[in-house]
């Protein structure tokens, strides 16, 4: 328990304050502000435009009671020390604490902790410093930018578009890439080209491989039949020879530790966390977890950053665990240290492991399932980044037969280097095809054709963004800086301007609406060029560079005037939104349902309003066709949360199933295929049994089952009463138990 009189340090959280207390004993109380305690009004702008745009901070609502409490221990505490977040907000949030708590400079310390370690702590407290204006400054700008155009920009979408609808410098931009990419989509011409392979056999000897058209000898790509069919006929009799064999060790090096935007992506890709989910996680391991024979310990660096340095003492920590776990083959030759890009903060260090002792393993146990697995992927790459380059033994060689060029290749591992740990690959994408090793072969010798394949291939258009690769870029075009992307991806879903469906991310027609009429009449807001300059100007801010006031005032002309004239131009115009039309057939009166927004969020309405009222819950199609009846499949959640498939007749076909529908019919049959439900790349397969293709379900990758849960089996309807995940039924071919469990909801 602290003395009576002693130091008093102000953080934000409860979970920071336990494992800050701990460090310091009883001559420091630990206190936590639960965030903001001060701020802009809710209800008005709280911004006197006129009178140089100056603020008008106010007490939270709510929050009286912290505030008295932390007064009362200010005034009793010879020294103040404000331990709020390393960053801009927490800048702002300790220069906030000193104005409401009325503390005087003589007794106001500001301290900020990289890691949350007992030396970190104690090294910081002992070495304090002032409050950083420069740093303050730079959160108001962005604050009362943000909010004038918020509070100016909301007021005309409610009336001219719909009421609850918002713009901002960062949503507005993020919601524009959205669209740009889907109106990329629509306009996008697909374009036919040709792959040609040559199945080619050895002479004298065993062994055959393929072999892939290259160019004639210049690169050349096949983009029509007639220019495939120049090339078989010159090669279909011709022969073919070696014309070179190449042997090089090819070298690979590791990614960086993680900063912010790549974490997030990470996680979303890998872990199928939102960027808000992985923060919040984030957030815990760097305040602190109770961790067995430790004690409360922060096991991550802050996790707000764009920096990739690492400390000398993290660094020499990673060598000495490399060296003794690994071998000293798998340390390179010199530390490694990765460039921060241009325009970074790099006011921490990359996002690492406080402690790389503490392996994911030995303290999984004191970890919930989500802390565990962030953690592991930090950890992973953080050590990673510091080992050996990964070694490839590849082989290439070029077979020439009538002037026309096939290559083949072949790379295997000769050392596995910080692929040993963790491999940054993505395990999502479809796995590629899998070329057999190639047969010994020199330069001048002649190989056998076999056979002539082709396949007509069409250009794809731009894929759709999901949450991780639009903050990479938002990232590499400057849009927004570490602590806005999580937020930014909430808020342009919860507005509804995006909407997301399996994990990509589409402009609903609201969305759309919104995005033209900023791209009309407000073009800096939803300038990309603009909005990232803005970032650079707030920067400079931060640098002592530019005054902030004069940042406001220079942004704030050039707005106001484009909203008088969006005013007087769109004055007695109501902009509507096109209802998005689904296929989904209304039951009582045929037409086809189209999607509405309630308290609740989406769901499909009879468009015959009010002469027909009928409405349904939101369905997604899947692609394929139901293998009973030949109807569509819909993807559907029970009333316990679990996702399965089923044929959109329901109890009149029978047909459902824990597998996913994929767009590929079987060859053979023609039926739709599916695949083993769950994350990454799963091959599809055939359920139909009357077709040769057909694999059988204790072939299709999933567990064994066991007497027990044989006999256990359970219906989708008795599953729902009893709480558990439902087995597949056993009247139908349709795969087993998907490990995936429920499904998630939305973060909120």
């Amino acid at each position: 328990m602290a003395k009576e009189g002693a130091n008093l340090v102000i953080v934000e959280s409860p979970a920071k304050a336990k494992t800050i207390g701990k460090y310091l004993g009883n001559q420091f109380k630990v206190a936590a502000s639960m965030g903001h305690l001060r701020d802009l009004p809710k209800s008005k702008m709280g911004v006197d435009i006129e009178n140089g745009f100056t603020p008008n901070y106010q007490p939270i609502k709510g929050r009286e009671e912290i505030i008295a409490d932390l007064r009362s221990s200010a005034k009793k505490s010879e020294k103040v020390y404000l331990a709020t977040d390393p960053d801009r907000e927490g800048e702002a949030i300790s220069w906030h604490l000193k104005e409401l708590l009325e503390l005087p400079d003589e007794k106001t310390l500001r301290v900020t902790f990289n890691e949350i370690t007992k030396k970190v702590v104690s090294e910081s407290i002992e070495k304090p410093r002032a409050l950083n204006m420069n740093l303050v400054d730079a959160q108001q700008a962005r604050r009362i930018l943000d909010r004038i155009v918020g509070y100016k920009l909301s007021p005309l979408l409610w009336m001219k578009i719909k009421r609850g609808l918002s713009a901002g410098r960062v949503q507005s931009v993020a919601t524009r890439m959205v669209v740009d990419r889907e109106e990329e989509i629509r306009a996008f011409v697909p374009e036919e080209y040709w792959l040609l392979d040559v199945l080619l056999a050895c002479i004298g000897k065993d062994g055959s491989f393929t072999a892939r058209f290259y160019g004639r000898p210049k690169k050349q790509e096949l983009g029509s039949k007639e220019e495939l069919d120049q090339v078989i006929n010159a090669v279909k009799d011709a022969p073919f020879y070696i014309k070179s064999v190449k042997r090089a060790d090819k070298q690979r090096s590791p990614s960086a530790p993680f900063i912010t935007s790549t974490l997030q992506q990470e996680a979303s890709r890998k872990l199928n966390m939102t960027p808000r989910r992985t923060m919040s996680v984030a957030q815990q391991l760097y305040e602190g977890i109770d961790i067995s024979g430790e004690g409360t310990a922060g096991l991550i660096t802050y996790m707000r950053t764009d920096s990739l340095r690492i400390s000398q003492e993290a660094g020499d920590a990673a060598k000495n665990f490399i060296t003794d776990r690994y071998g000293t083959a798998f340390y390179p030759a010199s530390p490694r240290i990765f460039k921060t890009k241009k325009g970074a903060q790099d006011a921490h260090e990359a996002i690492r492991p406080s402690d790389v002792t503490l392996t994911p393993e030995n303290i999984k146990k004191d970890l919930t399932n989500e802390q565990y697995k962030l953690y592991r992927m930090i950890w992973n790459r953080f050590v990673a980044s510091q080992m050996a380059n990964a070694v490839y033994d590849s082989i290439s060689i070029d077979i020439e037969s009538a002037g026309c060029i096939f290559k083949a290749g072949y790379s295997s591992i000769k050392f596995a280097g910080f692929t040993a740990l963790y491999d940054e690959d993505n395990k999502d994408e479809p796995e590629k095809t899998k070329q057999k090793p190639l047969p010994e072969l020199k330069e001048g010798d002649e190989v056998k054709l076999t056979d002539i394949v082709s396949e007509q291939k069409f250009t794809q258009p731009p894929s759709r963004y999901t949450e991780d690769t639009l903050i990479r870029a938002m990232e590499e075009k400057g849009i927004g800086r570490p602590s806005t992307y999580a937020p930014t991806m909430s808020t342009i879903m919860d507005r509804e301007y995006v909407v997301k469906e399996s994990k990509f991310l589409r402009p609903t027609p609201l969305g759309e609406v919104v995005t033209t009429l900023m791209k009309e009449r407000f073009s800096d807001i939803v300038d990309l060029t603009f909005t990232a300059k803005m970032e650079g100007t707030l920067d400079s801010v931060e640098e002592g560079e530019r005054e902030w006031k004069s940042v406001i005032s220079e942004f704030y002309d050039g707005f106001d005037k484009a909203l008088s004239d969006a005013e007087v131009a769109l004055e007695g115009v109501r902009i509507k939104v096109p209802d998005e039309e689904t296929d989904e057939i209304c039951d009582k009166c045929g037409k086809k349902m189209v999607i509405k927004s309630g308290r609740f969020g989406r769901f499909l309405a009879c468009p015959g309003y009010p002469d027909c009222s009928n409405t349904k819950p939101l369905v997604v199609e899947m692609p394929g066709k139901c293998p009973k009846c030949g109807s569509r499949i819909l993807k559907r959640s029970s009333k316990k949360g679990y996702t399965y498939y089923a044929c959109e007749q329901g109890a009149k076909c029978g047909f459902m199933t824990w597998d996913v529908p994929v767009k590929d019919d079987c060859p053979e049959c023609g039926m739709t295929m599916f695949k083993k439900s769950g994350k990454g790349f799963k091959k599809p397969f055939c359920i139909n049994d009357a077709c040769s293709k057909f694999v059988p379900e204790d072939k299709r990758g999933y567990r064994k089952k066991t007497a027990e849960n044989t006999e256990g089996s359970e219906t989708t309807q008795q599953a729902e009463k009893s709480g558990k995940k439902p087995a597949k039924p056993d009247r139908e071919p349709s795969g087993g138990k998907s490990k995936q469990g429920k499904t998630k909801k939305a973060d909120g």
